[in-house]
């Protein structure tokens, strides 16, 4: 697909971003793996005249993510779970603290973006890269791993311990981009 010169910018209304988390240890079967939807965000990709991306920027509200799915455990997530789960993450995890990324360079080679900036997380800003794909129908496809301790997160664990969130999360987006 080709862009056309300018900002194009997407939210939730052309894909979806979410975090997908694992669970470890002992007690795992206790917990499950979970999808989690963030439901306000909004990313831009500036083109230049060449038609060649230059910039990617990423800005989420953390306290808009909800609970899409618990796999793997040993009963179905309840409604219950749900918010005690989405209430450690606000007020344990991240914090209410704002989500974004901007980037200080883009290389593009066979459909695929490699963008490098900076990215904050929980009031913690640190250098990040990661691969975004570009489809000719202008789908961009990509996933971040993030691991929580580097951004001064501390993983989720219950059970003493034998329970606890993996410590490296995926960040996966979809979306499309408008057409030129």
């Amino acid at each position: 697909m080709a862009l056309s010169p300018g900002t194009h910018s997407v939210g939730p209304d052309a894909g979806s971003f979410r975090v997908h988390t694992y669970r470890e240890g002992v007690a795992q079967k206790a917990g499950h793996d979970l999808i989690i939807e963030v439901g306000q965000w909004r990313a831009s990709v500036q083109v230049g005249q060449d038609g060649s991306p230059t910039a990617v920027s990423f800005e989420a509200d953390p306290r808009s993510l909800q609970i899409v799915e618990g796999r793997r455990g040993v009963k179905p997530l309840t409604d219950s779970d749900r918010a005690d789960i989405r209430s450690n993450i606000d007020e344990k995890v991240l914090r209410g603290q704002p989500i974004s990324f901007n980037s200080s360079a883009v290389d593009l080679a066979d459909g695929r973006m490699v963008v490098r900036g900076e990215l904050t997380i929980a009031g913690r800003t640190k250098p990040a890269s990661f691969e975004l794909r570009l489809g000719d129908d202008g789908r961009v496809i990509g996933t971040l791993e993030v691991t929580q301790t580097e951004w001064g997160i501390k993983p989720y664990r219950a059970f003493m311990g034998a329970l606890k969130v993996r410590d490296t999360v995926e960040v996966v987006l979809d979306a499309k981009l408008p057409a030129a």
